[in-house]
This record gives C-alpha cells, structure tokens and sequence, in this order.
C-alpha cells in the first residue's frame, strides 16, 4: 500500500500509461486485432438485437469489458437502472445494440442465475463458479467467458491493530472476528478446511464502512482487491490510512468470478452469436486494459444518473483498473490466452464445496459449469 495520497496517484497514472503502452497495438498483445475478431456490422443478423446481459451489481469498472463494448450513443435507463447504446469494438459498430443491466437491488438482490430464469429477454449472465455448483438444479448456468482471470473478493484487516497477520489465514489463527456477507460459500469452505473457526464468521456485513471503522479496525471485512483498499485510505475520511488484505484466490478458493454464461438450454440458439461474441468479449477486456477511459467515463456517468446510494468516482475507476492488472485480476491464464478457463481449477472447486458438507447436485460437473467451446485462444495479452 502506499504511504500518501499524493503517491498513491502519481503509481495511478503511471501504471495506467505502462498498461497503455504494454497493451499498445494488437500486435504487441499478441492476440486478433480488433477487426479480425470484430467489423462493421459483424453481429446483425447473428445475434440478438439487442443483445441483454444481467449483471451482479451497480456498474463498476470490474465490469469494464462490457462497458467498452458500449458505443457513445449510449442512452441511461434511470428508472430500470440498463445502460443501452451500439454494440462496438475498435470503433467499429458490430450491427446490433447492446444492454447491461444493474443487479444487486435492482432485481432485487436475486441472484442474477435466478433472476434470468424469470426473463427470456436476458441472453447473457453473470455467473460465479460456487453460485453455478450449489444452483445446478433450479437455475443452471454455463459460463462461455471469463473477462476477469481471478475473484477481486478480498478480506481485509487494520495492519495496526494486527500487525502479525499477513493472511487471511493467520485472521483464522488469531481469532479475529471476521464479518462477512450471509450466504458466502468460501467461510464455509474455509471452517469446513480449519482455517477459521465457525465462531469467528460474523454473517452481518451489509457492505458499509461504519462498523470496521467504529471498531477501530478490530474486526477483518469482506471486501473487493480493487476497491476498498482506495475507498478507505483515501474516501473514508474518519479512517484514512491503509488496510491489509488477501484475495480469496490467493487463499485457496479459486472460483471464476463474474463470467458472462447463458442458460445451457438456450446454447444451440445463440451458439452463431457465441461463436462471434465471446472472441469479441476477450478483445473487450484487451482493449479496456490498454485505454479504460472511455468505459470508466460511461461507467461513473451511469451511477451518477441513477443517483442511488451506490457511489462511485473517476478516482476509484482509475485505481480500480490499475489494480486489475497489477494483482492479476484480469489477464491470461496460465496460457496465452484471455477469457479461457481451467476445467481442474473449476474441478477443485467443486470438491471443497462438496468437502465443506454443502449439497450439491450429482450432476455437477466441470461440463455443466463452463465450455471454453468458442474461446479464440490466439487472443491473449
């Protein structure tokens, strides 16, 4: 972390100039450029029109790779909370328009699996590796993509009130009380694994500040990598300094987070838009690394419109993105490639789900859960 605010934004705006410039052309990223994969007018005809995906939450830039498929002539629906607008890559309008949709309380907070299940007019999901495992049977989802390569859900703890602790498996030693949102699967993986106890899990975090901070930090929070660590060293003005943490990833619980999925039934109906739109998706998530601008632009207009309790500023976009690269959080595999993901790492997953004693379907497979059937694997950072 940082030891000043001024610091802190001077790395902002370097790392993103050398993420610009490692990115640069199509060729120096070694994947399709962006009219291989794309064109004028590509999609129309092919797919959807509009074509609709269902977010997890307010717009953020983790979900910066839709935004940039966004064109300018981009509308903001306030009362539905669904930014529309062209469907573009490289500049190029791609023949049908595009939606992305608010979760979160927008639907109210059903998971975004159900809540396709509800609307046919939604093509495209967002889905994460355990919500797909413990909901194969009322509400399956097949992810075609993965735009980030690891979860951003962090914990995090006062490095001063627990100046030992460097994991979040040395919160588990020390007993701290660890607050976390109910329903999480990865506590319960790690009681059921002995790196917490079950009595150290405090289901109660409603997303806010105010009780890490009127604690002192004397508690670890849930969190995400590319957000509260900026929001309370340089936000949260009653606490202003610097928090430890650890991602979930690197703890252990690898799952995909926030892959764009579908529901499997309807995969023979969109499999010629798939073929087209996920390579497109991968060059997305490229292009947004390289110049986030633009998207993160659309991104904080958009929550600004929708004047909710969500906030969210150019600054956080900016670090957000940053942090993206630098942790890891997006990129390839361990390949070349973006986007792809790991039948064994998704295999694990399932085995401590099921280790941890939660139910889960007989028919749960690698299978079930992801295809990488129309990843282009030449396209890659």
């Amino acid at each position: 972390m940082t030891k000043t605010r001024l610091f802190r934004l001077f790395a902002i705006i370097l790392a993103l100039g050398l993420v610009a410039a490692a990115c640069g052309s199509d060729d120096d990223v070694g994947g399709d450029s962006a009219a291989d994969v794309g064109g004028e007018g590509v999609l129309a005809g092919v797919c959807p029109d509009p074509l609709v995906i269902q977010t997890d939450w307010f717009p953020e830039s983790e979900h910066g790779a839709l935004y940039e498929l966004i064109g300018d002539d981009y509308t903001v629906d306030t009362g539905n909370k669904i930014v529309s607008g062209s469907m573009v890559l490289g500049g190029e309008d791609l023949g049908v328009d595009f939606e992305v949709r608010t979760g979160g309380p927008a639907i109210g907070f059903a998971p975004v699996s159900s809540h396709m299940y509800t609307d046919d007019a939604i093509h495209l999901g967002y889905a994460t590796t355990d919500g797909q495992v413990l909901r194969l049977d009322e509400a399956p989802l097949l992810s075609v993509v993965a735009p980030l390569e690891q979860n951003p859900q962090i914990i995090m703890w006062d490095p001063e009130t627990y100046p030992d602790v460097e994991s979040i498996a040395d919160l588990g030693a020390e007993g701290v009380t660890i607050n976390v949102f109910a329903g999480g699967t990865f506590a319960e993986v790690f009681v059921a694994q002995g790196i917490w106890s079950a009595d150290q899990v405090d289901p109660s975090y409603d997303g806010g500040p105010a009780r890490f901070i009127s604690e002192g930090g004397g508690i670890a929070q849930q969190g995400f990598a590319s957000a509260e660590p900026f929001s309370y060293e340089f936000e949260f003005e009653e606490w202003g300094k610097p928090v430890g943490f650890e991602t979930l990833h690197d703890a252990g619980f690898q799952v995909y987070s926030q892959t764009v999925a579908i529901r499997p039934a309807d995969l023979e109906d969109l499999r010629s838009c798939l073929e087209l739109v996920v390579p497109i998706i991968q060059q997305s998530v490229i292009d947004y690394a390289g110049d986030p601008a633009r998207a993160n632009d659309i991104i904080v207009d958009a929550v600004e419109q929708y004047a909710d309790f969500w906030v969210y500023n150019t600054d956080l976009a900016a670090y957000s993105t940053e942090t993206q690269t630098e942790l890891g959080l997006i990129g390839n595999g361990p390949d070349d490639t973006v986007g792809n993901m790991e039948g064994d790492r998704i295999q694990t997953v399932i085995d401590q789900i099921r280790d941890a004693g939660l139910e889960v379907s007989d028919e749960v497979s690698v299978d079930t859960i992801m295809t990488n059937e129309f990843i282009d694997e030449s396209i890659g950072f």
